[in-house]
């Protein structure tokens, strides 16, 4: 399929947390990877759908090259352009979870574009409900830390997959708040990337809209139902329940339909959300989702974004997510659905209508 049959660019937020690594076996113990929490998830209140089971792709491990490609050709397959691979730097040269990028840099496989979000958080025991705990710090060490950064990235920079918006690469930053002199960091990545020979950066700023103030070109809008909890619109409880929080699906769909993006911002759509397998009782839900539902955000998103920008390379969708498992908020097909979510997004992103899915196979 060529890029120019479809209405807008998803990037599609990967979570690389499905292999095991020596910290999460001392954390969790032996083995533990985002499969241990999904597996072992258990419905909360009437009618809640736990747990979810991968269909086509199975329980894997990022650590097989195999994996990685058929996540890629799925992906592909229904309009998705590219992955934004989370990415754990937490200072003085600490990274979690970068295997799989790695090997997806050294075999040059799969073939799909990629850019970095670098997720700049504290980690602490929230995913087991324990958010006291203090596994890892992220921390901010400053220039000479942030040049160590920039330099062991080079050689994804430079890779011909690397996503760019107008010849600039595309660097997400989930939480510039967070660093002490964000402008600083930015800058200095500008001039680095110009040193080695790149056109320079386009950031995009997560969870804030004062792009400008950050050194950040866009920004993405952040999980809309936390922005709906924090501006206190009213949604649809269910069951009457404290625990989990339970909101309606369809609230989230109208919200969407009135949400206004602001300057230089990018839609995120979302085809769930239950964080349930990591928090427990003290997690929240999107109670209702379906595929029909789940076609009326994208479509809005769409309208949007078509409405706002002229280019095409700027017409930008963030997909939260490919494969949050234990956070409810994937497109990877699951013995419920299927492929059903992929099918809508496709549908939604063709052009030509009256195509044939069958006829949209790979994105060139």
């Amino acid at each position: 399929m060529k890029k120019n049959n479809l209405k807008a660019r998803v990037i599609a937020f990967y979570l690389p947390q499905f292999h095991p690594i020596p910290e999460n076996n001392q954390w969790w113990g032996k083995g533990f990877t985002e499969w241990t929490n999904v597996g072992k998830a258990k419905p909360l209140y009437e009618g809640h759908k736990q747990p979810k089971v991968p269909a086509d792709l199975g329980y894997y491990d990022l650590r097989l090259n195999e994996s990685r490609i058929e996540q890629a050709e799925l992906a592909k397959q229904y309009g998705i352009e590219a992955f934004c691979y989370w990415h754990y730097w937490f200072g003085k040269g600490k990274q979690l979870l970068e295997k799989p990028f790695k090997e997806v840099l050294k075999v040059k496989k799969p073939d799909i574009s990629f850019c970095l979000g670098w997720a700049n958080q504290t980690w602490s025991g929230v995913w087991h409900g324990s958010p006291n705990r203090i596994l890892i710090e992220q921390t901010y060490p400053g220039l000479e830390d942030y040049k160590e950064h920039f330099y062991s990235l080079l050689d994804a920079f430079k890779d011909k997959r690397y996503m760019k918006i107008n010849e600039k690469l595309v660097f997400l930053i989930y939480n510039p708040i967070d660093i002490p002199n964000a402008l600083e960091f930015t800058n200095y990545w500008q001039t680095l990337a110009k040193k080695e020979g790149l056109k320079g950066f386009h950031f995009i700023a997560h969870f804030s809209k004062k792009t400008e103030k950050y050194g950040c070109q866009s920004c993405v809008e952040g999980a809309p139902f936390a922005t709906m909890e924090a501006q206190e619109l009213e949604v649809q409880k269910i069951n009457n329940i404290q625990k989990p929080t339970v909101y309606s699906y369809k609230s989230l769909v109208q919200y969407s339909k009135n949400y206004k993006l602001g300057e230089n911002e990018y839609p995120l759509v979302m085809p769930n959300w239950d964080n349930t397998p990591r928090c427990g009782s003290s997690g929240i839900v999107l109670d209702g989702s379906t595929p029909k539902l789940f076609k009326e955000i994208v479509d809005n998103a769409i309208e949007k974004i078509t409405q706002k920008y002229s280019k095409d390379e700027e017409k930008i969708i963030f997909l939260k997510a490919w494969n949050e498992w234990a956070e409810g908020n994937y497109m990877e097909p699951d013995l419920e659905y299927g492929h059903q979510y992929l099918e809508v997004l496709l549908s939604s992103l063709l052009k030509d209508t009256n195509k044939r899915k069958q006829d949209y196979k790979i994105l060139n």
